[in-house]
């Protein structure tokens, strides 16, 4: 499963560098993308999307699967935030939220639940009629 990021303070490329997963790319690498991903993301400000983030969903929201989200839960009811945004604008489930880099929990947490998109996408494919 390609995962497609963007970590704006390092928390999430920390997070995605914990994973069983090697087939990721940021945003930039990601621009043109013609295939299945999912996208994880921080949130900035009061809760919002980063900008980047928005755009390449813009553009790049075909193929978007799910989504995961990291954040502070300082920020209380905006924690992470971007990530119930996103679920809700492009009609995808949330996988997950996590704190900062997120830790052990949250990456067995997050292989589990990519590895259950990805069967459901594949099984999906498969038997379309």
């Amino acid at each position: 499963m390609l995962i497609v990021y963007y970590s704006l303070t390092g928390n999430v490329k920390r997070f995605i560098q914990k994973t069983k997963y090697t087939n990721t790319l940021t945003l930039d690498q990601a621009e043109g993308i013609n295939e299945p991903y999912i996208i994880v993301t921080g949130t900035i400000g009061f809760g919002e999307i980063p900008d980047p983030v928005r755009q390449f969903l813009d553009r790049h929201s075909a193929n978007l699967l799910a989504v995961a989200a990291s954040g502070n839960r300082n920020w209380g009811q905006n924690y992470a935030r971007a990530g119930d945004l996103i679920s809700s604008m492009y009609h995808v489930p949330l996988l997950m939220k996590f704190e900062l880099h997120g830790n052990n929990n949250d990456v067995k947490e997050f292989n589990i639940k990519v590895e259950e998109i990805s069967e459901y996408h594949t099984r999906e494919t498969v038997q379309s009629y």
